[in-house]
């Protein structure tokens, strides 16, 4: 098992996947492990660093609720809320090295507790807590609480649904998943004025009440091969509007997840797939 530090500025790193959407883990449970934005932004470089979507960062727990704390940042050292493929990630490594015995525990992110639960083999279920509509919680602008909105982007008005998964989701429904400019819509979106901390933006086309396809551009980053808040926010937004089932099979560019919802306020909504560990590492700083 991997422990922090082999001498000064060598760290230990799990590189780490969740259908495509790479992560790099540090393990800082036993020895603080201090970094910045640069830093993250040094080793996130795909040609002169490690390379990663998102770094996590795993921490001591504070509370008595939850056995682990971790830590999400964005490729470009900022902070986030929410990462429904890094939360598998973080419960895979924990099996992986032995750091739990209990086939279900209860972490804790910037904003809500996770509940983790080992279902076979690297497949995690994760309990992403209740889907949140109420715009002044995403947080959205606008003048009254809608089942769905309009917004203009480069003179065309798109009509948007929105909602937190512990992190701000827009959603837009589309006939040709295919034909769609992820990155030139969604980057607009991403920053658009009605969005105060920004947004990550589903592109959710429905091929039957049990399947959808979705792409994802996710804020401060551009699109991802995988987006495991955005899988739950495209299918809450669908269960909520009657468009799609209880249970609903979320294909993404590089793999499926399982999202389950009954749709009642105060309920939990699952999200189940696998996680990949690709190696560990050192890197120096």
């Amino acid at each position: 098992m991997f422990n922090m530090f082999l001498k000064k500025n060598v760290v230990f790193f799990s590189k780490m996947h969740g259908l495509g959407n790479d992560f790099v883990l540090i393990d800082s449970t036993q020895h603080d492990f201090f970094f910045s934005p640069q830093l993250i932004k040094k080793w996130s470089n795909r040609y002169l660093g490690i390379g990663f979507d998102q770094f996590l960062v795993l921490q001591r727990s504070n509370c008595v609720q939850a056995s682990f704390f971790y830590r999400i940042f964005n490729s470009n050292g900022l902070e986030v809320e929410q990462c429904g493929n890094g939360a598998r990630c973080v419960a895979y490594y924990l099996f992986l090295k032995k750091k739990i015995s209990k086939k279900k525990i209860c972490v804790r992110t910037k904003n809500r507790y996770l509940f983790l639960e080992h279902i076979r083999d690297n497949i995690f279920k994760i309990d992403m807590g209740e889907p949140v509509f109420t715009p002044k919680n995403i947080p959205f602008l606008c003048i009254s609480e809608q089942l769905n909105y309009t917004i203009m982007i480069h003179g065309i008005n798109y009509l948007i649904y929105v909602v937190t998964i512990g992190n701000p989701h827009c959603v837009i429904q589309v006939d040709d998943i295919k034909s769609i400019n992820v990155e030139k819509i969604g980057r607009a979106l991403s920053v658009h004025s009605s969005f105060p901390e920004g947004v990550n933006v589903g592109f959710m086309q429905i091929l039957s009440k049990k399947k959808i396809l979705l792409r994802v551009y996710e804020r401060h980053v551009g699109e991802t091969y995988a987006c495991g808040s955005g899988a739950c926010a495209a299918v809450s937004v669908g269960i909520l509007n009657k468009m799609l089932s209880n249970n609903v099979t979320v294909v993404l560019l590089h793999g499926k997840l399982t999202i389950s919802w009954n749709g009642l306020p105060g309920s939990s909504l699952y999200m189940s797939g696998e996680a990949v560990h690709v190696y560990d590492g050192v890197i120096t700083h």
